[in-house]
C-alpha cells in the first residue's frame, strides 16, 4: 500500500451489487501522488464497476471514498472532476472535425467582443501549446483531430485533462490499438508526467506493458481484492496467477507441424489506400500466418481488399489456384473465406440479436424449412457451438451484447466455424480480452490449423504476433516489407522491416 502520510485517494471496504451480480465486495486501495497503478482482472472482475465509482457514474452501497483524507460516501460526477480525477477512456472522445486546442478545452474556449462570444482562436491555441509541449507532442494546438494517429489522439485526452488541474488520470487501454512504437511513446509520456506530480491508474490487458509502465499492481477477482503486488514482484506469472486463481499455461500455442498446400493466394493485389504498391503473398493450409506492421501499413485494408469489402485496385485472389473476384462479403463467404473483423461490436455481431440468432445468420438457409427460420436448429447450432468453444452463458438466447469481450469474440467465430471455413482471417482478435480468453481464442486458432484451414491473424500485440504466429509477414507502406520464420521472429526483427531497416535478402519467404 501507499507510505505517505495521507494518500491522494484512498477506498475502504467498497461494494456494489446489482441484481444477481457481486460486481464489488469489500475492495480497499488508496493511491498515492506520482505513482503509476496497473489494475488489471478478468473480464467481469469488477474493473469497470470501480471506474464508475471513482468517476461518480455509479454510488458504491457500501464503505467509504476519501480524498485528500476528507471521508464521503461517494462521489459525483462533478465532485470526481473537482478532486482532479480523470478519465482516458478505450474509445476516445474527440470531434474529428475540430482541431486539438477546441478539442481540450470545448465548453470553456475563451471568447472575444463581449456580447457576440467569439471564440478567440488565438488565445485558445496559446492556452493549449503549453500542455501539449508538456507532453512533447509532435503536433500542434491547430491541427486538425482528424489528422492525427491514435496515440497522439490519445495525447489530446490526456492534455485534457491537465487542461482541469487533474491530479489522477485513469488509462482505460490505452494501448490495445497501438503497435510496439507508439506504445513506447504513450508509456514514455506517462513516465514524464509522473516525474511531474501527477498519479496513473493503467488499466490494461497487455500484462508486459504493465509491468513496464507500473509501481504497483492491484489484481481484482470475482469483485475482490486478490492480491497487489510491489514493483519488484511485478511479473506476467503473478498477475496471472491472482487474475484466474492459477497457473495457467498461456499462453501461446506451438508450432503446427508441416503447412500443407496453398490455399489462397494473392498475386500484385493493390488496395485503394496503396494503389501503387503491390502486396504478393500465399497462405497455407495447417499454418497461422501472423501480419504485422505499424499504423497505416495496410493490414486492415489488405483483409478487406481479399474478403471483397473493399474495391482492388488491381490484381489477382486466387482460392485453391483458381482465380476470384469477390464483389462483396457474401461471395467470399460462399466460397468459405471468413474474416472476424477488429471492431467486433460494430461489424461482427448484432448485439440487440440474441446469441443464437448470430451464430445462424451468416447461413440462414441451412436452419429454414419451408422459407421459415426453425428455432429449434438455430438453439440446437448454438449450443454445440457453446459447448465446443466454451462459450460462458446461461441461455444462449440471451443478447450478444450482454456477453464478455472474449465471449463475443467466440460467438463471432462460432458463425465461422459453423460453415467450414477454407481461409479465415482474425484481425486484431484479442483486443481488449482478459488472460485467460486469450489463452482459450489462442487454442481456437490452432485447432482450425490443425483441421486444415489457412489461418491470417493481423495483431498489433508484438508478443502475440511472435507467440502465435508460425510465419510472420510485415507489411510497410501497402506492401510486404519481409516474411520471416518463426525461428527468426523478435520484436527487433520485425520492427527493422515494419521501418524499412531490413533486408529482404535477410528473411525467409
Amino acid at each position: 500500500m501507499h507510505r505517505g502520510n495521507v494518500p491522494f485517494l484512498k477506498l475502504t471496504g467498497i461494494g456494489k451489487t446489482y441484481p444477481g451480480v457481486v460486481a464489488l465486495s469489500d475492495f480497499s486501495m488508496d493511491v498515492g501522488p506520482a505513482e503509476v497503478i496497473g489494475l488489471v482482472g478478468e473480464n467481469g472482475a469488477g474493473k469497470s464497476t470501480l471506474m464508475k465509482v471513482l468517476g461518480g457514474v455509479t454510488s458504491p452501497d457500501c464503505g467509504s471514498i476519501e480524498i485528500d483524507g476528507v471521508a464521503r460516501e461517494s462521489l459525483t460526477v462533478s465532485d470526481s472532476m473537482r478532486a482532479g480525477i480523470a478519465f482516458v477512456h478505450q474509445e476516445l472522445n474527440l470531434f474529428d472535425n475540430l482541431d486539438v486546442a477546441a478539442n481540450i478545452f470545448i465548453g470553456r474556449e475563451p471568447t472575444k467582443f463581449g456580447a457576440l462570444r467569439l471564440v478567440d482562436t488565438e488565445r485558445l491555441h496559446a492556452m493549449v501549446q503549453p500542455y501539449l509541449d508538456r507532453l512533447g507532442a509532435n503536433f500542434s494546438a491547430a491541427s486538425p483531430v482528424a489528422s492525427l494517429s491514435l496515440a497522439q489522439r490519445q495525447m489530446v485526452e490526456i492534455a485534457k485533462a491537465l487542461s482541469l488541474n487533474s491530479r489522477l488520470v485513469i488509462l482505460d487501454e490505452p494501448t490495445s490499438s497501438l503497435p510496439i512504437s507508439e506504445t513506447e511513446s504513450l508509456l514514455k509520456v506517462i513516465a514524464g508526467l509522473k516525474a511531474q506530480g501527477i498519479a496513473f491508474i493503467f488499466v490494461s490487458h497487455r500484462l508486459n506493458e504493465v509491468v513496464q509502465a507500473c509501481d504497483r499492481v492491484i489484481v481484482l477477482r470475482d469483485g475482490r481484492l486478490a492480491g497487489h503486488l510491489a514493483r519488484e514482484a511485478i511479473h506476467h506469472d503473478a498477475m496471472v496467477r491472482l487474475m484466474v486463481g492459477r497457473d495457467l499455461k498461456v499462453a501461446y500455442v506451438g508450432p503446427a507441424g508441416q503447412p500443407g498446400e496453398v490455399a489462397l493466394s494473392v498475386r500484385d493485389l493493390r488496395t485503394s489506400s496503396h494503389p501503387l504498391e503491390a502486396v504478393n503473398i500465399e497462405f497455407r493450409r495447417g499454418e497461422i500466418l501472423g501480419l504485422a506492421g505499424l499504423v497505416g501499413a495496410g493490414r486492415t485494408e489488405l483483409a478487406r481488399a481479399i474478403f471483397g469489402v473493399d474495391h482492388l485496385a488491381g490484381g489477382t485472389v486466387m482460392l485453391d489456384g483458381v482465380p476470384v473476384r469477390f464483389t462483396g462479403a457474401a461471395d467470399a463467404v460462399k466460397a468459405g473465406v471468413f474474416l472476424v473483423p477488429e471492431d467486433r461490436k460494430a461489424m461482427g455481431l448484432l448485439l440487440d440479436f440474441a446469441i443464437s440468432e448470430n451464430i445462424t445468420l451468416p447461413d440462414l438457409p441451412a436452419y429454414s424449412r419451408a422459407m421459415m427460420v426453425s428455432g429449434e436448429r438455430e438453439r440446437e447450432q448454438a449450443e454445440t457451438s457453446r459447448s465446443d468453444l466454451g462459450i460462458r452463458t446461461s441461455n444462449v438466447q440471451a443478447r450478444a451484447g450482454s456477453l464478455s469481450g472474449g465471449n463475443q469474440q467466440k460467438v463471432v467465430l462460432a458463425k465461422w466455424l459453423a460453415m467450414n471455413p477454407r481461409f479465415i482471417i482474425f484481425d486484431e482478435p484479442t483486443r481488449g480480452i482478459d488472460v485467460g480468453a486469450k489463452s482459450e481464442i489462442y487454442r481456437l486458432m490452432r485447432r482450425l490449423a490443425d483441421k486444415g484451414v489457412a489461418v491470417l491473424m493481423i495483431s498489433s500485440d508484438m508478443e502475440e504476433v511472435i507467440g502465435v504466429s508460425d510465419r510472420v509477414a510485415v507489411m510497410r507502406s501497402g506492401r510486404i516489407s519481409g516474411i520471416l520464420a518463426r525461428a527468426q521472429c523478435s520484436e527487433a526483427n520485425i520492427l527493422k522491416l515494419a521501418m524499412g531497416t531490413h533486408e529482404m535478402a535477410e528473411c525467409a519467404a
